[in-house]
């Protein structure tokens, strides 16, 4: 993975036998909920057992989807678990865990496209063109009435033109990018 950390930033978590867990970098005793904030936030840490040292990193993170899927927010199939839960003892159970992280690698390479040309997106939009085309309107209007307005108005216009041409090389980035997925789509 991209975001991990080296071995000195991981975060130590020791579980205690009471069911606790601790943060020994924040010295403060926390949830399971903060840990999955944590994965979230792409924090590196490691659950030890306080009293043996074993790495119960993978337990946890197992709890933590049990929770996640039991609370109502379940993201895995019935037929998705039932094709896992066969996979165990089978001659490619060892190839399905680099299988598992490679395809959710691709998912979020995939989805970071997709954000990024959503992003991408907006600067097109007819709605935000005719937003921008009013508020041009509205300091026109606005200049008109205020004095010292018109040569302020002047000098922002012009201070504009670098980014209208931006904004028209994005245009045009755009609509070859439809194309190739008008292209895709056929």
């Amino acid at each position: 993975m991209a975001n991990q950390a080296k071995d000195g930033d991981t975060v130590i978590i020791k579980k205690y036998a009471n069911r606790r867990l601790y943060n020994t970098r924040t010295s403060s005793y926390i949830t399971l909920d903060h840990l999955a904030q944590m994965v979230k936030e792409n924090i590196e840490f490691k659950v030890m057992d306080a009293k043996t040292g074993a790495d119960l990193t993978h337990t946890i993170l197992t709890q933590i989807i049990m929770e996640e899927e039991a609370s109502g927010e379940q993201m895995l199939p019935t037929n998705f678990l039932r094709q896992l839960i066969s996979m165990y003892g089978n001659s490619m159970q060892a190839l399905l865990p680099s299988y598992l992280e490679a395809s959710m690698e691709h998912f979020r390479e995939n989805q970071n496209k997709l954000r990024k040309a959503i992003e991408d997106s907006i600067g097109a939009n007819p709605l935000a063109q005719i937003a921008q085309r009013n508020m041009e309107l509205f300091k026109a209007a606005t200049a008109a009435f205020v004095p010292g307005a018109v040569q302020a108005a002047a000098e922002e216009k012009a201070a504009a033109a670098p980014a209208e041409d931006e904004l028209a090389v994005l245009r045009k980035q755009m609509a070859d990018m439809q194309k190739k997925l008008d292209q895709l789509a056929s």
